[in-house]
Order: C-alpha cells, then structure tokens, then sequence
C-alpha cells in the first residue's frame, strides 16, 4: 500500500517521497487513517517500527488548517526524554517543510527565556517533557485551553520514569473535547487505566504482540563470568561485523570506564549518561551519527527515542534491571525492516533477570558460550601470538610433570634423592610470571571487578 492511499495531502506526500519513503509501516498503515478522521487511538508498536510518523504525518495536515495564537499551542505532544522530543521536531521539520506550521521545544537544559519568546508569537505544535511544560505553566506563561490535539508518546517509559502523575494533571488542563493519540510499546495496567480516563471510544491499532522483541533482531545470550567480560566484548567487536554499535550498562559508572577500557583497546568509541550536561549528551551522539566514532556506550538515557539510522549491533554489557528495558535496548537496531543483531553478555548472577526478560518476551534467547566467541574472534594468528596464547594457562601442566618425575621406575641411589626435594619445590613458583599478567587482558586492559553487587550492599543508582 503506497502513502497515497492513506488520504495524505499532495505536499506531504511531496515531503515522505523527498525524504526516500514510498510504502507506509504496519503502524502508519493503521494509524493514519482513522488520525485523519479525528479518532482517538491507541498505538501499540514497539521501537524502530515508524510509530513517530505514524502520529506526525497526519498531524502535518490537521493543522495545516488554522491558526495559532499567543501562549496557546494548538496541539501537544509529550514525550518522556529531551532525545525524543527533539527527534519529533526533526520529523516535523523534515516532512513539514511545504507546510507553514509553528513550533516550539520545550525540553530542560534549553535557556527558557528563548522558548517563552516562542510561545508568545504562537505555535502550531508543541513538543514537550512533562516536567518543563509543568514548570512553564505554573508561571503563567504557557495556556493549554486551546489545545485540540494532545499525543502522549512511549507512554510505559513515562510510568518508568514517574511522569503519569504530571500527565493525568496536564490532561485535566486540556479541553474535553479534543483528540487524544496514545503510543506505547507495552499496556501495562497503569497505561490501560490511564487510556480509559482520558481517550473517548479509542480505536486500537496494534501491530506486534506487547514486549516481544523485534523479529529482524537475532539476538543471543553470552554466558560469561563477571571478570571475563570485557575480554568477551571486545572478541565480540572484533569477530562481528560491527558498522555501528551501541553498548548498554546499568550504571554511569560502568558506561565511564568500559569507554576508557574500549578506548584503551583502539575502538572508536563515545559515550552518554545522565550526568553528562546536554550539550554534551547532543555532541557525543552528532560524532555518532556523523561516522567519527562507531561504538556508543550508553546506560539506559539513550535506551529509548535514540533514533539512528543503521545501527547493526547492540551490545548489553549488563543484563538490564528491568525487564522491558531489554526489549527497548534492542529496538536501537533492525529497525525500518533492516536487520540487526544484540548480544546480551549474562553471569550466572543474572539468571533470575535473563528469566524475567524471556517470560516477558515469551521467547527463549539463544545461548552462546564465551569460548565459541573467543574463537570466532581468533584471526589466523602469527606462531608468537599462538605461543603466547597457550602459555598463558600452562601453570597446572607443568605441574604434573613433579609426579612423573619423581614416579620413576629407575631408583636413585641415597646420595642422587638428596639434592630432589631441593629442586621440587623449584618448578613450582615457575608458572607465577605468566599466570601474573591473566588478570590483564591482551591489549593491556587492567579490569577491575564488574560483577552484581552483593545483596548485603545496598548503593543508590540513576541511569
């Protein structure tokens, strides 16, 4: 079904078709229409799927008719992070461009006084966090009751986040009679509450069963041990056909020095996390987008709303927290019909988590040993590079060569035993040298310890 058909205007259809798109997403197929016809709508559709599109398309022609006025957006759009309200405005941006639509951003770590500016002159559409808009509107600077329109984006990662209070208050702020789009990749019992109290007679567009995992994602499980990790994902970036990656870990802390271990190691390599101001959280991911690195290590702000195009592999350095945490780590890649692949390095500590992502799924994920990842890493290595390979674990074979020895079937006379147990204990230290470096990987990489906290320690986190 082309674009054409959904009842799209000719300068939007102009806009999709400049931007290289001829055919709509499930979503956009489903979700299109029945906007274009004032419905309010529940989209269910997990990340990478075109869910951005599918709502700001058909808004691009609903308030293509109209006008703005002072301090009273004509419709709303609310999004968990400030990543994925400035990607709405890009979409807006992009396929609005033969359209004379008003905007504004009101997202934190922007000065306010430029975004007031805005909202005086009147806009069309406005983009916003929960928590800035929140704050705008208690000084008066902002009125909601022209408002026709409100689209509430990844509503389970607005629960996640602690934001449903703030819009079910934002909601009641809004004229009654208004049209309400909701878009989330799961429904749990909050979202489906929230859906009843705010959406009149919503249609229901849902194109892949709730918290299941991408299909053009091969994902797998890499059993490890805590202090072979990062030995094991670097095997894994040099045995995969790795054109970008993003690599996921649960704390800021762990995402600060596997970027220094991978920088250590050669790999081009950024990172983002929440205690990174955001202009710098924007550079780091313009170096990504802009091919000057290739790997993005990340905790879970960039998990979800990252919208990068071509991202081939996810790595999870840890097994998230939570479980529908997994399922948006991976949707960073095989996203728009593309494919891609996501390894998920476990201990056996993880087990319990790796259980609750699989029931979540409804998937069993496929396992992979370390040893077969190191292997495939292996290139055709030079004769010194095997040698040092196999005398890095020679320590309990020489030991066995004491036994031999001393099992001789041929006696020694009394005076030949007693220098023996002078030379015994002499092989014995022999193997310390080269057991010494083990700890250190090959390219120099001093790990420290990366494994789950004990449970008697309790250390209070945000990603």
């Amino acid at each position: 079904m082309p674009f054409a058909d959904l009842g799209l205007s000719d300068e939007l259809l102009r806009a999709i078709g400049d931007s290289g798109y001829t055919e709509p997403t499930p979503i956009q197929a489903g979700a299109i229409p029945p906007v274009l016809m004032g419905k309010d709508l529940i989209g269910i559709a997990q990340t990478g799927t075109g869910k951005t599109a599918a709502f700001v398309l058909p808004m691009i022609d609903i308030l293509g008719e109209g006008r703005s006025r002072a301090r009273m957006p004509r419709s709303l759009i609310l999004e968990p992070t400030r990543e994925l309200a400035a990607q709405v405005a890009e979409n807006f941006e992009k396929y609005g461009k033969n359209h004379k639509l008003s905007m504004a951003l009101l997202i934190g770590g922007v000065q306010m006084g430029d975004q007031i500016k805005q909202l005086e002159k009147g806009v069309d559409v406005l983009i916003a966090t929960p928590g800035r808009l929140m704050d705008l509107f208690s000084r008066g600077k902002i009125l909601l009751t022209g408002c026709d329109m409100l689209v509430i984006d990844e509503a389970d990662r607005m629960l996640d986040m602690g934001f449903i209070p703030d819009i079910e208050e934002i909601c009641t702020k809004l004229p009654k009679q208004r049209q309400t789009l909701l878009f989330s990749a799961t429904m749990p019992p909050v979202i489906q509450k929230l859906a009843a109290k705010f959406l009149n007679d919503p249609r229901k567009v849902e194109v892949s069963r709730p918290a299941s995992s991408n299909l053009n994602i091969d994902a797998k499980l890499v059993e490890t041990r805590s202090d072979k990790k990062r030995e094991v994902l670097r095997d894994l970036l040099r045995a995969e056909d790795v054109a970008t990656a993003i690599i996921f870990c649960n704390r800021k802390t762990t995402v600060r020095e596997l970027t220094t271990s991978l920088k250590r190691s050669g790999f081009a390599v950024g990172q983002i996390h929440g205690d990174m101001e955001q202009a710098a959280r924007i550079a780091e991911l313009d170096r990504f987008k802009g091919g000057e690195i290739n790997i993005l290590v990340a905790s879970d702000v960039a998990a979800r709303g990252l919208d990068i195009k071509g991202v081939s592999h996810v790595f999870n350095f840890d097994v998230p927290w939570q479980p529908d945490d997994y399922v948006h780590r991976i949707g960073r890649t095989g996203r728009a019909g593309a494919k891609g692949k996501a390894f998920t390095l476990a201990t056996r500590e993880d087990n319990e988590a790796v259980a609750q992502i699989e029931k979540l799924t409804g998937t069993k994920i496929p396992r992979s040993g370390a040893e077969g990842v190191a292997a495939a890493a292996e290139p055709a290595a030079p004769e010194a590079e095997e040698k040092r390979k196999r005398g890095r674990g020679r320590a309990k074979p020489a030991a066995k060569a004491e036994p031999v020895e001393a099992a001789a079937p041929k006696p020694a006379p009394k005076a030949e035993r007693a220098p023996e147990p002078r030379r015994e204990p002499r092989p014995a230290p022999a193997p310390a040298p080269a057991r010494k470096p083990e700890p250190v990987g090959a390219d120099g990489d001093d790990d420290g310890w990366n494994g789950p906290l004990p449970s008697f320690l309790s250390v209070g986190f945000s990603g």
